[in-house]
């Protein structure tokens, strides 16, 4: 009996393995997995190049629940250094692939490394040795893997251990869990935020819409107005990261504030997205967690606009009671949108419309279920927008809502797949514009 459940198990992994074989994207995926099974090797020439070709250069990482890929385009920008940026969930193969380029005359090299599991960051901290460590903020992200905020920032914490006397530690000041690696490290620490207390922090942070935001920078005593093109309160922190690095590293503001003035935001990240029928797009589909669905809705609720419609995804690894996460942000969303199409299971949108419905009461014409159907949310949108009107779009990355906003911006979206976990973005994926044509989804 063993035996042909194991025969049958072999075949079904070899259909699988020929189904990715057949599409495009799933020679991609077969690529990366050879990747991982290379990773012991690619980690010890790794670790050997850093200490031998590599052993002058500086490299800043940065690590955090939130706010990484932002905060590392944006002291790559302040360092004018090349930016190498971890995607989900493969830090070990960027890793290993930049640190082994060919990299001998970089002053500076800028990484953002993210962790799935226990030990993890231990491992990626042996191998790079930091310089300088960026930390960005300790959320609920990982409350799956890590269990508690407190198991989350010791984790994260490995890299700032791996400092040494003449390295750098940059701390978000107003996070209490990231000010607590101060007792972690033997490292320098400059703190960062808006508190006063800090550092390097921001004080007048107003929203200039659609541009971007405004704020006055303090640093080593004097004060600077800031015009960014980042949109919102939370995206001043890695601007303020980044201005600590280069002020530590020596560089003027001279040198630094006009890069971090011409810097766009990141795609996925609150990046607006203007259309030519005079609507614009807030597309934040790439977490959503709570605290980034916090943060997203902050922005909205700020913004000007004709109507404000929100498309919303599901909760990812919701903290504590699913139930009260969903009612509380429901009630947040029917005191800021005029219409909300929830694309997700039936419970979740039923606790959303629950929630909203203790601010606005049974409203049928706020929600609109769209159930898991991306192309279906996109028909609704088609039959109600009209100019001046501003969208969120904010789901889980799993989901894929990006394809909604690239939809809407024109281009020819055919895939409809519930959900994903390719390490390709749906705007390069080749997927995208063909469909899966009842092709087997092995992802």
């Amino acid at each position: 009996m063993s035996s042909g459940n194991d025969s049958k198990s072999r075949f079904g992994k070899l259909r699988k393995g020929i189904a990715l074989i057949r599409t495009p994207i799933g020679r991609i995926q077969l690529l990366y997995r050879f990747f991982i099974m290379a990773w012991p090797l690619l980690a010890f020439m790794t670790r050997v190049c850093r200490r031998t070709i590599l052993r002058k250069t500086i490299i800043v990482v940065a690590v955090g629940s939130y706010g990484k890929t932002t905060t590392t385009r944006a002291a790559g920008a302040a360092l004018q250094s090349k930016v190498y940026g971890f995607n989900r969930r493969d830090s070990w193969r960027f890793l290993s692939r930049t640190l082994l380029y060919p990299l001998v005359f970089k002053r500076f090299i800028v990484l953002e490394i993210r962790i799935i599991r226990k030990k993890e960051m231990a491992e990626y901290a042996r191998i790079v040795r930091p310089d300088v460590v960026i930390v960005t903020c300790i959320g609920t992200e990982h409350n799956r893997a890590f269990e508690t905020l407190e198991t989350t920032r010791s984790e994260k914490a490995e890299m700032i251990r791996m400092l040494s006397e003449s390295g750098i530690a940059i701390l978000n000041g107003d996070d209490p869990n990231v000010l607590w690696m101060k007792s972690q490290t033997r490292a320098k620490v400059i703190t960062f935020g808006i508190q006063e207390t800090n550092d390097v922090w921001a004080s007048d942070v107003r929203l200039d819409w659609p541009h971007g935001t405004r704020f006055n920078l303090h640093l080593d005593g004097e004060s600077y107005d800031m015009k960014t093109q980042l949109i919102g309160r939370h995206m001043v922190y890695p601007l303020l990261a980044a201005a600590a690095v280069a002020h530590a590293e020596g560089l003027s503001t001279e040198q630094f504030l006009p890069s971090l003035i011409e810097l766009t935001p990141t795609p996925g990240r609150i990046q607006p997205v203007f259309l030519e029928n005079g609507v614009t797009l807030l597309r934040d589909d790439f977490k959503s967690s709570l605290e980034t669905i916090d943060s997203a809705l902050d922005v909205l609720a700020e913004v000007p606009a004709g109507r404000k419609i929100i498309v919303l995804g599901e909760v990812n690894e919701v903290p504590g009671s699913s139930g009260l996460v969903y009612r509380r942000i429901g009630e947040r969303i029917a005191r800021i949108a005029k219409h909300v199409i929830f694309v997700g299971g039936k419970k979740g949108f039923q606790k959303y419309r629950s929630g909203a419905s203790q601010v606005i009461g049974e409203s049928p014409s706020l929600f609109t279920y769209a159930q898991k159907d991306i192309l279906h949310a996109v028909d609704i949108l088609h039959s109600i927008l009209v100019a001046n009107d501003v969208i969120l779009i904010k789901g889980r990355v799993s989901q894929r809502l990006e394809r909604i906003a690239l939809a809407l911006a024109g281009r020819a979206v055919k895939c409809n797949i519930l959900s994903c976990d390719a390490w390709v973005r749906c705007e390069r994926c080749p997927m995208l514009e063909r469909g899966w044509k009842g092709s087997a989804v092995v992802l």
